[in-house]
């Protein structure tokens, strides 16, 4: 009797063919779901992370995530300006941050005198409704997690709005010459882990990250965090650059008028991500990324960033209602990848918003914010 030998074509037969598709298909959707978890797992974690590591900067640099010992935490601290309700309440979430990764550095929180009835509080007089609130939030933060609580006096310009005060309260970093560097943080944010190695920087007046996302090619910094080695001198050069800027230079515009040449950059990358990242183009991330060549992976982005900006425009900030349709609008959309729906840059940010309104319902008392006039100004988008 002859065996015939298979040939090629009895191997491809299309019973074949089905199985072995419907085995790659399976591998496929396990690599995808495996992915999927992978992002939802991190949110249970995420804020259990250990300060212990080093960190690679986009230019090769290396800084080191050791921790301030008790002799160091006290030259050191974050800083947090408050000019209205709103942003006392962020304020008060980034401070329970800092306590929950163990931070050792001080921690400041300067606001407008008269602005809170703290010592009518404190007192025993009442105080009710929305500055009821405000003056238990500052009660809290002082008492709960350490923070100092300083009273200042804004200098108004005769044009002045609240975001030109917000300018000139952040600014008083420099005036705080107690401490041999401050780290001050917008609160409109996220903190991901502590950022005590910044402390540990190579002297300089003043460092700060790039704004990649800005002004292609002019290599404008952005302010949004700002490390500070205050001093009478550089305190007085700001002052006079306010004192001399137009009505439409704030903080931002004023530091790279005096430091755009001569501040150490902060890397970007983990320290200034952006949430406006997670929805950009294929093509875009090269701006954030540092170099065309690296592939995006917006799971890695997310794991190691460790300072999150709420920047979405038209998108109000998180703790503002927004219509529905909007968000629909404004949310990442899912890619297609090799044939395969993901959808890792949606789930990561809806993921960040929905974390900050559960964190604030539960630090503040409330997710959202009623769209008025607060008492410090107006509502800054």
């Amino acid at each position: 009797m002859i065996v015939h030998k298979p040939q090629k074509m009895d191997l491809l037969s299309p019973r074949r063919v089905r199985i072995w598709a419907v085995l790659a298909l399976t591998c496929v959707l396990l690599l995808f779901f495996v992915r999927q978890r992978e992002v939802s797992a991190e949110w249970s974690s995420r804020r259990h992370r250990s300060s212990s590591s080093s960190v690679a900067t986009s230019d090769d640099a290396e800084i080191n995530s050791t921790s301030l010992d008790a002799a160091d935490s006290s030259k050191f601290a974050y800083l947090q300006y408050v000019t209205n309700s709103h942003y006392l309440c962020n304020s008060v979430m980034l401070f329970e941050q800092l306590q929950q990764y163990g931070s050792k550095a001080d921690r400041v929180m300067m606001y407008p005198a008269g602005m809170f009835e703290l010592a009518a509080a404190e007192a025993g007089e009442e105080t009710g409704g929305r500055k009821g609130h405000d003056v238990e939030l500052l009660i809290r933060a002082r008492d709960e997690f350490g923070v100092r609580l300083v009273p200042v006096s804004i200098h108004h310009k005769d044009t002045a709005d609240s975001t030109w005060a917000e300018s000139f309260t952040k600014l008083l970093a420099f005036n705080q010459t107690q401490y041999d560097r401050v780290l001050s943080l917008d609160s409109d944010a996220v903190l991901l882990d502590s950022l005590d190695e910044l402390f540990t920087l190579p002297a300089s007046p003043v460092a700060m990250p790039r704004a990649y996302w800005l002004y292609p090619g002019e290599k404008k910094l952005a302010s949004h965090i700002l490390l500070v080695e205050p001093s009478a001198a550089e305190f007085q050069r700001v002052l006079d650059a306010m004192s001399q800027g137009g009505e439409e230079e704030y903080d931002m515009e004023i530091l790279n008028t005096l430091y755009q040449d001569s501040a150490l950059v902060i890397p970007h990358r983990r320290y200034a991500l952006l949430t406006q990242v997670f929805r950009w183009e294929d093509g875009e991330h090269a701006k954030y990324l540092g170099s065309d060549r690296e592939e995006w992976d917006p799971v890695a982005v997310f794991n190691e960033a460790k300072y999150l900006h709420f920047s979405d425009w038209p998108l109000p900030k998180p703790w503002i209602e927004a219509e529905e349709d909007l968000r629909l609008r404004v949310e990442p959309r899912c890619r297609v990848k090799e044939g395969v729906e993901t959808c890792f840059e949606k789930e990561i940010w809806n993921g960040i918003y929905q974390d900050f309104r559960a964190r604030r319902q539960r630090v503040c008392g409330h997710a959202i914010d009623p769209l008025e006039t607060p008492l410090g100004g107006v509502v800054s988008y």
